[in-house]
């Protein structure tokens, strides 16, 4: 994996990549691949494979996710082990109140034996980023991940950079009713792919993980299982897994139910269609398929759809009626008929 200098204090750097060697040529071989990596993440983190599954498919569909929950429960143990499995280099911000757009993107520093500006890229400059806490810095600060997020790059002082290749951000938020937070506003959750809740371990699980751990980092003992061009490899892969037009169909018609719903104020943009689209060929490829079926999309539509959506008189998508946009959705996928 590509790698660019950052912002010191803020960082964390995990093992280098592994040699370009065996990469995936079919979809059983990437299968394979994602499977490795599901193992090595669940060595840190006990019981959450659902989850693991669907931060690789977000790596796999070039998107990112939004971990959405209360704390103490894992999410940025779940962010830190699948950055270590994938090799490469990893940062972890954490987002607080009198943050400024510079502490993310960098800043142009005058050479006083030169008189040049020369650009100090900030942490952002990652193949995975943990964006830690992001609803406890203010929306101007917010606003500064919205390039990155959509377009891999970003522009400081009229300059565009490109940012690292493989690149996946894992933005942490509590609830919006806890003190000191700022909600997302619309355009910034339709930048990310999915949604997800880490939620409370089962009960055994927890039992094991407070017995082991007892101030052993679990992060310290994982490897790299995977290497820079075999993402990148499974990344293409992703573009050419089939898509029936009788699902394409689908994915409109539920889309379309979306924006005509008394329910909503705000149904799924075209972006939030592509991503969907996008998410199911990724969770094909993970399965060992290099053709969509229905489940594809069925399993996805809530992480991926309901933060896109905004309730009928509510003001913010993605607030604290998620339960709610989620029960609408799930209303529509039952009443649009899936293709056979």
């Amino acid at each position: 994996m590509s790698s660019s200098p950052s912002t010191a204090g803020t960082s964390t750097e995990s093992p280098g990549a592994l040699p370009d060697e065996r990469l995936p040529a079919t979809a059983a071989d990437a299968a394979a691949v994602m499977r490795q990596i599901e193992q090595a993440v669940a060595r840190a983190i006990r019981g959450k494979d659902h989850v693991t599954r669907l931060l690789v498919t977000a790596l796999l569909a070039r998107g990112h996710v939004l971990v959405e929950d209360v704390p103490g429960v894992g999410k940025t143990t779940l962010a830190r082990a699948l950055a270590a499995s994938l090799g490469g280099s990893f940062r972890r911000i954490q987002f607080t109140s009198d943050m400024l757009p510079s502490d993310i993107l960098g800043v142009s520093v005058l050479n006083p034996q030169d008189g040049q500006l020369s650009f100090k890229p900030g942490p952002i400059f990652a193949n995975v980023v943990l964006a830690d806490e992001i609803n406890r810095t203010a929306p101007r600060t917010q606003s500064a991940l919205m390039e990155a997020l959509n377009e891999g790059q970003v522009t400081v002082d009229a300059h565009t950079y490109p940012l690292d290749d493989p690149f996946l951000v894992i933005a942490t938020q509590n609830p919006v009713e806890h003190f000191g937070t700022y909600p997302l506003p619309e355009s910034q959750m339709d930048r990310f792919l999915f949604r997800l809740q880490v939620g409370y371990p089962a009960a055994d699980d927890e039992r094991r993980v407070v017995a082991e751990r007892g101030g052993f980092d679990p992060i310290a003992t994982l490897a790299p299982v995977v290497h820079g061009g075999a993402i990148r490899q499974l990344q293409r892969q992703v573009d050419s897994v089939r898509v029936d037009e009788a699902l394409l169909d689908y994915v409109m018609a539920v889309v379309a139910q979306t924006r005509h719903t008394p329910f909503l104020a705000l149904g799924v943009s075209t972006r939030g269609a592509i991503a969907w689209y996008r998410a199911a060929q990724a969770h094909a490829l993970t399965a060992g398929r290099d053709y969509c079926v229905p489940d594809d999309l069925k399993q996805l539509a809530l992480p991926a759809l309901a933060h896109r959506v905004v309730l009928a008189g509510h003001g913010e998508a993605g607030d604290s009626s998620r339960g709610e946009a989620e029960r609408v959705i799930g209303e529509i996928l039952q009443r649009v008929p899936v293709p056979l």
